[in-house]
């Protein structure tokens, strides 16, 4: 039926928006600690490294089913087999917050923030997907209306096209 992959810097929206959604929901991070596909750590910034290729032959595999199926994870647009990508954006200024919130380190923050500002998933699933990648600042909507509009995508497309949403004059006053 239909792949969709939910993806977006850590603290977007992700798990919580992907949640609510219909269909079957599908975590990439289980899927990477249940097949063991955690290389090492990045001792220097503090983050595990995935198998990227072993994970994506698990999500593409998993993807030949009949059912409409929604990855949620920061590295699913790196994966094979979407039907659909849909990039969560949010202004860096609230995703500093959710970040601190969380916890995070001040470098790791500091590079999400970044990450976001220069719309890096959004490039990424790009490269691999094209147009069928969506993108959506979902800053100012409500959980209920995000996922609304998200079931509209899945279902109709839409336009929201991979560079619709920039961040970049945050990034130039940081």
């Amino acid at each position: 039926m239909t792949s969709v992959f939910i993806t977006g810097t850590p603290c977007t929206g992700k798990t919580t928006i992907s949640s609510k959604l219909k269909g079957h929901l599908i975590k990439i991070n289980d899927i990477v600690f249940e097949h063991d596909l955690v290389l090492g750590v990045d001792e220097k910034k503090g983050y595990q490294i995935v198998d990227v290729d072993k994970l994506s032959e698990h999500v593409y595999e998993l993807t030949q089913s009949d059912e409409l199926l929604i990855f949620e994870g920061h590295l699913s647009h790196l994966c094979n087999g979407a039907d659909k990508i849909i990039v969560l954006r949010v202004n860096p200024e609230i995703l500093e917050k959710r970040l601190k919130q969380r916890q995070y380190t001040e470098t790791k923050i500091q590079e999400n923030l970044e990450a976001e500002a220069l719309g890096v998933c959004t490039a990424e699933a790009y490269d691999k997907y094209h147009d069928k990648v969506y993108e959506i600042d979902i800053s100012n909507l409500t959980i209920p209306q995000t996922v609304t509009l998200i079931e509209n995508i899945i279902e109709n497309g839409g336009e929201y096209p991979a560079g619709s949403v920039d961040f970049t004059e945050w990034l130039l006053n940081h």
